[in-house]
């Protein structure tokens, strides 16, 4: 105990000269200890708090990796987390995106004519067989992909092989590469001295990659290796890779896992979980025990000899032996606790992925009308950027690609695109659109917004996630065939006022008929 205390006394003194000895800044003594931020103070109840200084990619080099496959485990194994991926991804990608062409002519009309044949031409390229180099992926399965492992990792590299699959005539495929697939230690040859290799990208004085450094084989696919392979190199130039990722820092060259900040949580959550699951069986497990002091009282088969009873299992009584006692430990309840725990734990999930509660849990007992639609249209917000994002990152570059390619493969015959190759480029990508929370109210409000002239139909209907040349063609056949069996619907307003005029003399002919019966 001496020499403890001595330590603990040295330790002491140590401690009280690093935060009591230090110069007087400010010419007042005393004045050095505070701070101008609270959240900057340095006492006993902040002394663990450790933040390193780092810069993005020393974050995340140092620590990607395990984050990754924590991530996965996660995925793996625990529902929450997974319906989150899913969820954000169905509100994302939804059945697919799909370009609609808004080629003009000279007086300034929509060219029809080329806008139908371009959008075609990419529903054939779109198909399995074509868009993706593996023949397995439609480019909807493609876009589903890249989405859950965005939020999977946080990034996800496409590359495009300029060649033909399958029934297409366009030289390009896609073919996505993991996060883990790229070289972050490799440091190989430099252009240039001003050029650096960072996390297995090569980079210049501006930061704009020019080089990628993969593996030719997935490093950890163990049961597979290719060991002939095994650790080689493809240094493929950036012009062929769509590298994605939404960076939170500036300077950050790879991505992280949209679900890191409530990663922790979900470890704790699983924990106690399994606590909780391990505890209620456990208590469900009765057992008796039956003691005596008689030797000669002990029966039945399970004392032999003075046997001691050392096997326990549920729905049975044991017979003690003589002077021995039993003691069962009291085990608190922890199923009242859990319900609380599990709400906070998945409002944490929730937050940090950018979505609401109600969406990670498919709990809507908690909620009314007014807040289950303030929740959703904030989802929507968030659905809406990362839609934003893959549109001027992924979709459109990759889409004027195509189109370049299959202007120079004669896929398609595109007058003047050499000359002005803009005018040709002219798309609104139609993302998945999401369904009216009351449509009566709802429906109400856009009429009267068109009416002031405040939205489009079109917008309106691309809201909902549909084409309005569709719908207008659909509505033009509906009209006609309905004209041809003499059928009448509200389908426009006149139609409307004619079956208005038809009513109104129905009811009239009904009454007089009354009157006259």
């Amino acid at each position: 105990m001496g020499i403890f205390n001595a330590v603990k006394g040295a330790y002491q003194g140590f401690l009280d000269n690093k935060h009591h000895n230090k110069p007087d800044l400010y010419g007042k003594k005393g004045l050095s200890k505070r701070s101008s931020y609270a959240a900057a103070v340095k006492d006993r109840t902040t002394y663990r708090w450790n933040a390193a200084s780092t810069s993005a990619d020393g974050a995340i080099y140092s620590e990607n990796k395990t984050i990754n496959n924590r991530v996965r485990e996660q995925l793996r194994n625990n529902p929450y987390v997974k319906n989150a991926q899913r969820s954000i991804t169905n509100n994302v990608c939804g059945t697919g995106t799909k370009p609609q062409l808004q080629v003009k002519k000279a007086n300034g009309k929509y060219d029809d004519k080329k806008n139908v044949a371009i959008e075609k031409l990419w529903r054939d390229w779109s198909r399995y067989d074509s868009c993706c180099a593996n023949g397995r992926d439609c480019f909807a399965d493609t876009e589903r992909l890249i989405v859950n492992s965005l939020f999977e990792t946080g990034e996800v590299f496409i590359r495009l092989i300029k060649k033909p699959f399958g029934r297409s005539k366009i030289p390009l495929a896609l073919e996505l590469i993991e996060a883990d697939q790229l070289d972050d230690q490799y440091i190989g040859e430099k252009t240039n001295k001003t050029d650096t290799w960072r996390m297995g990208i090569l980079r210049d004085k501006f930061n704009r990659a020019k080089k990628y450094a993969f593996f030719t084989e997935h490093p950890n696919d163990t049961p597979f290796y290719n060991y002939t392979a095994y650790k080689r190199h493809m240094i493929i130039d950036a012009d062929e890779i769509i590298h994605l990722f939404i960076p939170n820092r500036i300077g950050q060259t790879r991505g992280v896992s949209w679900m890191t900040n409530a990663l922790q949580d979900m470890h704790h959550l699983n924990g106690f979980q399994n606590a909780v699951v391990i505890g209620s069986r456990i208590r469900a497990s009765l057992m008796g025990f039956i003691s005596t002091n008689d030797p000669e009282g002990l029966i039945g088969d399970d004392v032999m000899d003075n046997e001691r009873v050392t096997d326990f299992q549920a729905g049975q009584f044991k017979y003690l032996g003589q002077n021995e006692s039993v003691t069962v430990p009291d085990l608190d309840n922890p199923n009242s606790d859990f319900a609380p725990f599990l709400t906070a734990m998945l409002r944490a999930l929730a937050a940090g992925c950018g979505v609401s509660y109600e969406s990670v849990s498919k709990d809507f007992s908690k909620t009314n009308y007014s807040s289950s639609r303030l929740s959703l249209l904030e989802d929507r917000d968030h659905y809406k950027m990362i839609q934003t994002y893959l549109k001027d990152r992924f979709f459109q570059p990759l889409f004027e690609i195509w189109l370049e390619l299959a202007v120079a493969s004669q896929a398609i015959d595109l007058p003047n695109y050499e000359l002005d190759p803009e005018k040709y480029r002219q798309v609104h990508w139609q993302f998945r659109g999401w369904a009216w929370i009351d449509p009566q109210k709802e429906i109400s409000a856009a009429k009267e917004a068109v009416k002031a002239g405040f939205k489009t139909q079109s917008q309106i209907i691309a809201e909902q996630g549909r084409d309005i040349h569709e719908v207008m063609a659909a509505r033009k056949n509906e009209v006609e065939m309905a004209e041809q069996l003499g059928l009448t619907f509200d389908v426009n307003e006149q139609t409307m006022a004619a079956q208005g005029n038809i009513e109104q003399s129905t009811t009239e002919s009904y009454q007089d008929n009354e009157e006259s019966t």
